[in-house]
């Protein structure tokens, strides 16, 4: 420990940290605030952390460490070795409570494959910067590395290699891992788009084709991305199969916790091209209009959510929450007739100006927001998307909820796997995940040019090297080293 004038001393440190309930729950409503006192008398620093919950005990266990440092003292002479010594603040009270309850980053494991030890560092990095939702998007069209015990076709098919996989046994450990340090999993099984690889065995079960447009050339033709793929959503089988995937999932996932189903970039030219689709259309009194492939759409919903639903009834688990990304379906007037507001969230990826946060919070849905502008964190690295640096993901505002039915859950950064694999993770997620951290904790009111704040942000890339995280540089040293000269 270090006295006043940061004369080296033989201190003491007592820390205490209490939670007053027993409740474990990790969810939306879960209480993560905390109140941290320090003090010094004599020779002992006493720091008492005391939280409703485990979880707001762990932040504030958090924000202790942040109070600790590590240094040198000059050696005396020239032989002698430099000592070591921990520096902390003397006094500090601090009563902290976090802005929103959904503090997420996406991680796309479908279209490259991300090892279960990327995963961890990652979570590792999340709990030191006070995010606490992993939005696993597990699969896509591109891959189903998913290994699942009720339809293992999926994975044998679907994914690049039978090394790439996820076991469920490395599925749990994940899960255990990530609510030890206070994050949640939000596991996303993309449908009815985006969905190709692993989906084509149906025929050959018997089933009938569970996948329409695999594949297809020219892609532009059927989908938004090669390769192309959408579940047929005029065959029966495809809920079943639906209702295995969930009931597998519900296994494995907390009590009650969200699952995301996607949900948004269907492309009905490929549906139109399909005989299975067009014949079922025709069957039930519909054309191949826009209105007609929107009430397809929502009943591939309707019947998505009904499987899910049964899946929690055959495992004996509570409700849980379906999270859909916006869409064509999810704009107004759609969105009135076609998504339950109290059965849905509703993660929207827009851009700023977009009115439909505000759109959907007048008609009270629950929202969390992925500001494609701002917080998609692999732009820059392909088409006319742009880099943005720090400054522009913290400064990055929400929109209000109040005066309004909606809520505003929080939000999300989010990493699409395109360009992205374990080799580059790190330096593309932070620290500018960090920095969304700061957003949606705080939501501080100055901007990232104001004192002070630059330091706090590098200084939390230290604690992120510290962690064997490969945060990307975003300063020159000597700035680091010379607070507010480089803003």
């Amino acid at each position: 420990m270090c006295d006043a004038g940061c004369v080296p001393g033989d201190h003491g440190l007592t820390v205490t940290i209490n939670a007053t309930r027993a409740d474990h729950d990790l969810d939306w409503e879960t209480d993560e605030s905390y109140r941290l006192e320090v003090s010094t008398k004599g020779g002992m620093v006493r720091a008492q952390v005391l939280a409703a919950t485990v979880w707001g005990a762990r932040h504030g266990a958090q924000t202790l460490a942040q109070l600790f440092t590590a240094t040198t003292m000059p050696a005396a002479s020239v032989s002698a070795k430099p000592k070591m010594m921990l520096l902390a603040v003397a006094t500090a009270r601090v009563a902290d409570s976090p802005r929103y309850p959904h503090r997420g980053l996406l991680l796309d494991t479908a279209r490259h494959f991300l090892p279960l030890a990327a995963l961890l560092r990652t979570v590792d990095a999340m709990a030191a910067s006070k995010l606490n939702v992993l939005h696993w998007h597990a699969t896509d069209s591109h891959s189903f590395p998913l290994l699942l015990p009720s339809v293992p076709q999926l994975a044998r098919l679907g994914a690049y290699s039978s090394k790439e996989v996820y076991t469920p046994a490395a599925v749990a450990s994940l899960l255990r891992y990530a609510r030890v340090r206070g994050v949640r999993v939000l596991l996303e099984i993309d449908a009815p788009a985006h969905c190709s690889a692993g989906w084509t065995w149906g025929e050959d079960a018997g089933l009938g084709p569970l996948v329409l447009c695999a594949a297809q050339q020219p892609w532009r033709s059927y989908c938004i991305q090669p390769p192309c793929g959408q579940l047929n959503p005029a065959n029966p089988a495809v809920y079943s199969v639906l209702r295995a995937v969930y009931r597998d999932l519900v296994r494995v996932l907390p009590r009650g916790e969200a699952l995301h189903l996607g949900g948004d970039e269907v492309f009905f030219a490929c549906w139109n091209a399909s005989q299975p689709v067009t014949d079922y259309l025709a069957a039930t009194g519909r054309g191949r209009g826009e209105a007609d492939f929107l009430n397809l759409w929502a009943e591939f919903h309707a019947g998505s959510l009904a499987a899910l639903d049964e899946a929690v009834g055959a495992v004996g688990k509570a409700g849980t929450t379906a999270v859909l990304w916006s869409s064509h379906l999810t704009r107004p007037p759609h969105v009135d007739s076609y998504v339950d507001k109290d059965r849905y969230v509703i993660e929207t990826w827009t851009e700023a100006g977009d009115a439909l946060p505000e759109q959907l919070l007048s008609r009270g849905y629950r929202v969390i927001l992925a500001a494609k502008d701002a917080w998609y964190l692999d732009h820059g690295w392909w088409g006319r998307t742009s880099y943005r640096p720090w400054r522009a993901v913290r400064d990055r505002r929400l929109p209000s909820s109040a005066g309004t039915p909606g809520t505003v859950l929080g939000g999300e950064a989010a990493l699409w796997g395109e360009l992205t694999d374990a080799t580059t993770l790190d330096g593309k997620l932070w620290p500018r995940a960090a920095a969304l951290a700061e957003r949606l904790w705080t939501d501080p009111s100055e901007p990232s040019s104001a004192p002070g704040v630059e330091a706090r942000f590098l200084a939390h890339r230290d604690r992120l090297l510290a962690l064997g995280v490969r945060a990307e540089a975003v300063a020159p040293q000597w700035c680091q080293l010379r607070d507010g000269q480089c803003a």
